[in-house]
């Protein structure tokens, strides 16, 4: 009879517990990331993958950066492209509307401040949507759900919020980490949606001990 895995053991022979592999894993599944990432157009689908990713490591798929190569290989599709090229454009007028809010235009301060919520809460339906496991197939339906789940589970979205302020921060403080933070990031996002869906943090090996 087989012998169920928990975050709490260990394979003869291995050093640490699980949560440390999983956590050596997310960190290798970042920095794939950071690259597929690099021509902005990718970006979308990048993150996607890494989500997809690391949701496996529920099933005891490796989550490692050569499955996640892998994967996306198999993505990239017209579809995929045009995701990315809605969010660089989606960027570049959110920055272009503070760039005309900070030039001291009247009303300025309340128009920053509108803009502001909207980009934030765009931000959060789009990482939820590259959390969906839709997103493999269908950018739309992954987009619908992903505005649904961010209304019914508001917490979840703070949630998504904190983890994208948390790997700015890092960034901002050390530059490097910007090559690390996909990871973690994809991390947060998809235990989010495995929290919305009714799933457990041990699943993913993140208790403690």
């Amino acid at each position: 009879m087989s012998r169920t895995r928990t975050a709490q053991t260990r394979e003869p022979g291995e050093v640490f517990g699980p949560g440390m592999t999983l956590f050596a894993d997310m960190l290798s599944v970042g920095l794939a990331t950071a690259a597929a990432c690099l021509p902005l157009l990718t970006a979308p689908a990048a993150l996607s993958t890494a989500c997809a990713v690391l949701r496996g490591a529920r099933e005891d798929q490796p989550a490692t950066a050569g499955r996640y190569f892998a994967l996306l290989r198999r993505r990239l599709r017209p579809g995929d492209l045009l995701a990315g090229a809605v969010a660089v454009a989606g960027l570049l007028l959110l920055a272009a509307d503070l760039a005309l809010a900070g030039a001291g235009l009247p009303g300025a301060p309340l128009f920053a401040a509108t803009a502001a919520v909207i980009g934030a809460c765009a931000m959060v339906i789009a990482l939820r949507a590259c959390a969906r496991p839709e997103s493999l197939t269908a950018w739309p339906a992954a987009l619908r759900e992903a505005a649904q789940d961010a209304v019914r589970d508001v917490g979840g979205s703070a949630l998504v919020l904190l983890a994208v302020a948390t790997a700015a921060v890092c960034a901002w403080m050390l530059v490097p980490l910007a090559f690390l933070a996909p990871g973690p990031l994809a991390l947060a996002l998809t235990a989010v949606d495995v929290r919305r869906a009714g799933g457990s943090g041990r699943k993913f090996g993140l208790s403690g001990g």
